[in-house]
């Protein structure tokens, strides 16, 4: 049963990964997009926090965490680590509110697929994730609600990548993850020509600009754990991302266009004619991806619960695209705080199906960096999940559902508050590839 679902998975994820826009949000409309991957569906279920490194599950946080535990008498008596195979799908509901109104959105996504393989003191991952998302569709009106100017886009940034671990003693391991970035980036615009006031001119001009983005990228993780008393057990992290560029292939193209008188759609291209980017060195140029360092602690119970925290921040204000800018936009740096934890009532109860559900509730805050109209763009969350056993008892393999509930930017100076609800699925899945025999 358990082939199966994975094959399902993938077939269906894998396929939604390229086919499927990953974000209605206006605020892609800057930078590289929106970013999609915030941890695991277990991670995001507990305010996003990546504090906490178990044997049962795959975080893509730190990849110190592809080690697991030293020790193998939890939860697997003994027997080896499994190796752990995740993939995820996000639904999100979001409604945008601004001085003129409200509008519902909503989109569906793949969220990632991964692959984690112990081997001894070593731990090895691999997978696949979409990094950031565009997808928005902006009208500017004036005083009379008249269209001026109209802006759309799509693309985004997907990230392949390959990671190792090393325990380096029974209370500290280390990680790398060696990031490959692709994508594009499109996007295009229309500024409305009037004859009179209510009709639009028969021939409108239109912008269109793709970015094609390609580089490598590292994460550095860390990851500490030890008993402070016969049940407590203290987990420490810090994960670090230092600043790397991706390069951009660029290409812009001005059209003549005829727009319905009323819904201003386009309804034919007339002529074209492509940008000479290489005179302005725009053909091929560089962007910064920014450095980002996070640092977390927990404590609890491995059997039974966990609290823990997280503080990440980011170098924002390194970003700058040469091709595109805006005069009302800028960059500060990113921070966001995480708090998050679980509890599990039995884990190994051999009745009561819900005592070894793992429940999971957080909530985080931060500042996204997008600074627009002299405004910083503030993100809040708060999120609930639930991880609900399948398959072998003995492998501990899971379902995870969570829900998250959310506020991003503001109305302030016309500007565009979102309230978001994202359902979250994952499942982790373990088997045993090394399992030694034993003889009496």
């Amino acid at each position: 049963m358990i082939k199966k679902l994975i094959v399902i998975c993938i077939a269906i994820f894998g396929y939604s990964a390229f086919a499927q826009q990953g974000t209605a949000s206006p605020y892609s409309f800057y930078g590289i997009g929106s970013l999609k991957f915030k941890g695991t569906a277990e991670n995001r279920s507990m305010g996003g926090i990546g504090v906490y490194l178990d044997s049962i599950h795959v975080n893509l946080r730190n990849p110190a965490a592809y080690v697991g535990k030293n020790v193998e008498t939890y939860p697997f008596d003994g027997e080896s680590r499994p190796v752990k195979f995740t993939v995820a799908g996000t639904m999100t509901d979001a409604t945008l509110k601004g001085s003129s109104g409200e509008a519902e959105t909503n989109s569906s996504t793949f969220e990632y697929m991964a692959l984690s393989i112990p081997v001894g003191k070593f731990g090895f991952g691999f997978g696949l994730l979409p990094y950031t998302s565009v997808g928005y569709k902006l009208d500017d009106v004036n005083d009379n609600n008249d269209l001026e100017s109209r802006f759309a886009g799509e693309g985004g940034v997907n990230r392949v990548f390959a990671g190792f671990g090393y325990q380096i003693s029974n209370k500290l391991s280390a990680g790398v993850d060696i990031n490959y970035n692709f994508g594009n980036i499109q996007n295009s615009a229309i500024v409305i020509e009037y004859i009179s006031e209510d009709e639009p001119a028969q021939y409108q001009t239109r912008e269109f600009n793709r970015s094609d983005l390609s580089g490598l990228s590292l994460n550095f993780g860390l990851g500490y754990k030890t008993m402070v008393s016969d049940k407590l057990e203290l987990s420490a992290t810090a994960t670090f991302a230092p600043k790397s560029k991706l390069t951009s292939e660029n290409e812009r193209t001005f059209s003549t266009v005829s727009v319905d008188s009323e819904t201003y759609d386009v309804t034919r291209v007339w002529q074209s004619q492509e940008a000479d980017l290489e005179s302005d060195g725009l053909e091929r140029t560089e962007l910064t991806l920014p450095a980002q360092f996070s640092l977390g602690a927990g404590l609890g119970d491995p059997k039974s619960w966990f609290v823990g925290a997280e503080y990440s921040t980011q170098t924002t204000s390194d970003f700058f695209n040469p091709v595109f800018s805006s005069n009302n936009t800028s960059y500060e740096n990113a921070s966001q705080l995480s708090v998050g934890g679980f509890y599990i009532p039995d884990y190994n109860a051999f009745s009561g199906y819900f005592k070894r559900v793992v429940y999971r509730a957080g909530f985080n805050f931060g500042n996204t960096g997008l600074v627009i109209k002299d405004e910083s763009i503030k993100e809040f969350g708060i999120s609930f999940g639930l991880g609900l056993p399948i398959g072998n008892r003995n492998l501990f393999s899971n379902a995870n559902f969570g829900v998250e509930l959310g506020k991003r930017g503001t109305t302030k100076k016309n500007l565009i508050q979102e309230n978001f609800i994202n359902f979250n699925l994952s499942l982790s899945l373990n088997s045993r590839w090394f399992r030694q025999k034993k003889y009496n």
